[in-house]
């Protein structure tokens, strides 16, 4: 198996296996966040915390930082 790796990583095709593995496991994280969201008791929960507000004053500053990252 440590053999298979190395030969791997020698060829190149490992980043492609990395990527591959990164994207199934936000794909699992998507997923899993759906199925949460989906029951109505974290949903009341949600509203109640008022996640929405707390999003709309959070991205201006996200803006921001993608603005002074830009220069």
């Amino acid at each position: 198996m440590a053999l298979e790796i190395v030969k791997t990583e020698e060829n190149g095709n490992s980043s492609d296996r990395d990527t591959l593995f990164m994207l199934g496991g936000v794909a699992l994280v998507v997923f899993g966040a759906g199925l949460i969201l989906t029951n109505p008791n974290i949903r009341k929960y949600m509203g109640q915390l008022g996640v929405g507000d707390v999003l709309s004053k959070v991205v201006p500053d996200v803006e921001r930082y993608f603005k002074l990252r830009s220069m």
